[in-house]
């Protein structure tokens, strides 16, 4: 199976919408993060992401010009223990309860659902890593509208255990640009990641990025010796 650019993929679309990176880097040193949010709305756009603990959440840029924080005020990275939680909603909140009670990742996302956002439904994408004891793997999932119909919601979840070097999965929550917004289709892509530090791997999504659309972004290196975390953010807004 050949991987797939990352700067490629980002490029030929100029609206992915929000999007989660997952993997290991090439020198096989770290666990790879990265989160990344776009708007077309001014309300979307009017964001940052601030550090929040040992998470993230996101943040009105002007307070002023904030009309609706449904949906776009959250916290789209938490820690629990060994594992460290990235979705594109306020379903981290519902991951990280449920799986502070022992339950699994995939037993706390059947509580929800797509957005309610019509006409898009706007598919949830949530990611987890594992980092402990020589031991590393990784969850990706979406839920998602059947072909846009409310009525119906699909769950797939896909699992990764002993990830090799330099291979990453990247997954997002729209095909592309429309009305309304078409919603991923298929299994996370397969990516290439390299083994450049955290700053070079950040600026390479964040110029990949389209300039019109993109909005904030989360970068978060885990180093699979001592678990050290190393984060970079990147706001349009500053």
């Amino acid at each position: 199976m050949k991987l797939l650019s990352i700067e490629e993929e980002l490029k030929s679309n100029s609206y992915p919408g929000r999007g989660i990176i997952l993997g290991k880097s090439a020198d096989g040193v770290n666990a790879v993060m990265a989160y990344f949010i776009m708007g077309r709305s001014e309300n979307s756009r009017n964001r940052v992401f601030v550090e929040d603990g040992n998470g993230i959440r996101t943040q009105a840029f002007d307070e002023s010009r904030l009309s609706d924080p449904s949906l776009i005020i959250y916290a789209p990275v938490r820690v629990l223990g060994n594992k460290t939680i990235v979705t594109n909603g306020d379903q981290t909140d519902t991951i990280y309860e449920h799986m502070n009670q022992h339950e699994t990742f995939e037993q706390a996302l059947r509580s929800r659902c797509f957005e309610p956002d019509a006409p898009n439904y706007t598919p949830r994408i949530s990611g987890i890593v594992k980092t402990d004891f020589d031991e590393f793997n990784y969850a990706l999932s979406i839920l998602k509208s059947t072909n846009g119909n409310p009525d119906s919601c699909q769950r797939y979840t896909f699992t990764y255990d002993t990830p090799l070097n330099g291979e990453g999965r990247f997954i997002h929550t729209y095909m592309g640009d429309g009305n309304p917004l078409p919603s991923f289709e298929g299994e996370p892509k397969a990516v290439e990641l390299g083994g450049e530090d955290i700053d070079t791997f950040a600026e390479k999504l964040w110029n990949a990025l389209n300039d019109d659309n993109k909005v904030s972004l989360f970068v978060r290196y885990i180093d699979l010796e001592t678990y050290e975390a190393t984060t970079k953010i990147i706001n349009k807004n500053k």
